[in-house]
C-alpha cells in the first residue's frame, strides 16, 4: 500500500500485516516508534506517553484479529442475509417449506431490488412519514429524509433506484463505490438524490456506514469509528479546506445519527467557525446508550472532541439539547447496571411499541433477537437505525435550527436537568 504523504509533515500509518508479537512488546518498551517496521511515520517521530503507545499497540492487535476473522465473518454474514431473503422471497417460513415441497421455491438474487441487507432486515420501513411531510416542518422533513437515505445507502443499486424513484418519487443522481487508492479497493459507498418540488429543490448526499459483517470496515472503525457519520462531517470539512465557496453557500445542513468523534478541539473550532460563516445547520443526534458517539475516547491521550450541540434522546424517545451525551466515554463501572436495565426495557418495548405508537413501529423477529445483544453490550443495538428513525418520527421539536438556541440556554437546560 502506497500513500502520498506530501500534503502533511505529521502522520502515522500502522500496517497490521507486518506486525509480530515482539514488535508490539518493543513498542511498549521504547518511545522510538519510528524503528518499528509496521509504523510509517516521519524520521525522528517519538511517543513519550506509555498510554498512547499502549493504545497504538491495541489498535494494531485489534486490526490483526479482525483480519483473521475476515473470511468467516463475511461468509456468516452472506449466509444470514441469504437465508433472511430466502424466507422473505417465499413470504414466510411456512411459505418457504410449502414452495420447497412443491418445487416452486423462489431463490433471492443479490443484484435485484428485492434483496435486502442485514441492516435493512432490522428495519424494513421504506415509506417517508406522512405526518412529517404534511406538517410542513422543513427541518424535521430534512432530518427524516436524511435518516431514511442513510438507511437506504446500505442496499444495492437496484434497491436504491427503486426506493428513490418508485416509492419516494424523487430522482437518483448517482450511486457510487468510491475507490480507496491506499487500500486498492472501493471502500466507501454513497449516493446522491434530488427532491425537486414546485417551491424547493433539495439535493441529499448520503454515506453508507459500517456494514455488520465487513471486517475491513470494522478494522478502519478501530481508529475512526462509524464510517458514514464520520464522512458526513468530513465532507463539508474538505469543502472548507479547499475553499469551495459556491458549494458551501448552497449547503443547507449536515445531519448525523450516531456520529463518532472525528477530530480534536482545534478541528471543532474550525468547523464551528465555518459552519457559522456559511450559515450551515448542524444536527448531531445521539440515541440512548449508543456506543459509537462515545468513541474514540475524549481524554488527554486520544484528544478527540465533539463539537456543536448534541440532540440527545433516551429510550422513551424524549429529547433534550446537551453539550455532550451522558456517560461520554461509555465504559464506566457505575453505568453498567443502568445500561443493563435499559437494555431489558428496550426488549420489553419492542413487544409493546406497536400498541402504543402504531403498527408502523412494529419490530420484526430479527430486530427483537438483535436487541438481546444489548444484554451483553448495550451500545451495539442502540446504534441501530430503527431507533434513529423512531427518534426523528417521535422526537420533540428539537429538530428546529439548533443554532437558534444559544449556548447560555443550553447550559441552563443542562443545569436544570442536573438539579432535578
Amino acid at each position: 500500500m502506497v500513500c502520498d504523504k506530501s500534503f502533511s509533515s505529521s502522520y502515522m500509518l500502522l500496517n497490521h500485516e507486518e506486525v509480530g508479537v515482539f514488535d508490539l512488546v518493543h513498542m511498549l518498551r521504547s518511545h522510538a516508534i519510528e524503528k518499528r517496521n509496521f509504523v510509517d511515520c516521519p524520521k525522528g517521530t517519538t511517543e513519550e506517553k506509555f498510554k498512547q503507545r499502549w493504545l497504538l499497540s491495541m489498535s494494531v492487535l485489534a486490526q490483526k484479529m479482525l483480519k483473521s476473522i475476515k473470511k468467516p465473518l463475511a461468509a456468516m454474514g452472506s449466509g444470514i442475509e441469504y437465508w433472511l431473503n430466502l424466507v422473505s422471497c417465499n413470504r414466510n417460513l411456512s411459505g418457504l417449506i410449502s414452495n420447497w415441497i412443491r418445487g416452486e421455491m423462489i431463490r433471492p438474487e443479490r443484484s435485484l431490488s428485492t434483496f435486502i441487507s442485514f441492516t435493512g432486515c432490522l428495519d424494513t420501513r421504506i415509506e417517508l412519514d406522512k405526518d412529517i411531510i404534511e406538517s410542513g416542518d422543513k427541518d424535521r422533513y430534512n432530518c427524516l429524509l436524511s435518516i431514511m437515505a442513510a438507511k437506504a445507502s446500505y442496499e444495492n443499486h437496484a434497491y436504491i433506484q427503486h426506493i428513490i424513484t418508485d416509492i419516494w418519487k424523487m430522482e437518483l443522481l448517482g450511486s457510487f463505490d468510491f475507490w480507496n487508492d491506499y487500500q486498492q479497493k472501493a471502500t466507501t459507498q454513497a449516493f446522491i438524490l434530488r427532491d425537486k418540488k414546485e417551491d424547493s429543490d433539495l439535493i441529499v448526499v448520503a454515506f453508507r456506514g459500517t456494514e455488520t459483517f465487513d471486517a475491513d470496515a470494522w478494522s478502519s472503525d478501530v481508529d475512526l469509528s462509524c464510517l458514514g457519520g464520520a464522512l458526513a462531517v468530513l465532507f463539508p470539512a474538505v469543502l472548507m479546506s479547499h475553499n469551495e465557496i459556491e458549494l458551501l453557500d448552497m449547503l443547507e445542513g449536515v445531519y448525523t445519527f450516531g456520529q463518532p468523534r472525528v477530530g480534536d478541539k482545534r478541528f471543532g473550532k474550525f468547523m464551528k467557525e465555518n459552519l457559522g460563516k456559511f450559515d450551515v445547520k448542524y444536527y448531531r443526534t445521539v440515541y440512548s446508550n449508543d456506543l459509537v458517539p462515545r468513541l474514540p475516547y475524549d481524554d488527554s491521550t486520544m484528544m478527540f472532541k465533539h463539537f456543536g450541540t448534541c440532540l440527545y434522546f433516551d429510550s422513551f424517545y424524549n429529547g433534550k439539547l446537551m453539550e455532550e451525551e451522558p456517560n461520554k466515554n461509555y465504559f464506566s463501572p457505575l453505568s453498567a447496571l443502568p445500561k443493563l436495565i435499559n437494555a431489558i426495557w428496550e426488549i420489553i418495548r419492542s413487544f409493546m411499541i406497536p400498541y402504543t405508537r402504531g403498527a408502523d413501529y412494529r419490530e420484526g423477529f430479527v430486530l427483537k433477537m438483535y436487541r438481546f445483544i444489548g444484554l451483553m453490550i448495550a451500545g451495539v443495538p442502540a446504534h441501530g437505525l430503527q431507533d434513529y428513525v423512531n427518534v426523528v418520527r417521535l422526537g420533540s421539536d428539537l429538530y428546529k435550527d439548533p443554532r437558534s438556541i444559544g449556548d447560555n440556554e443550553i447550559k441552563l437546560m443542562i443545569d436544570d436537568e442536573t438539579s432535578k
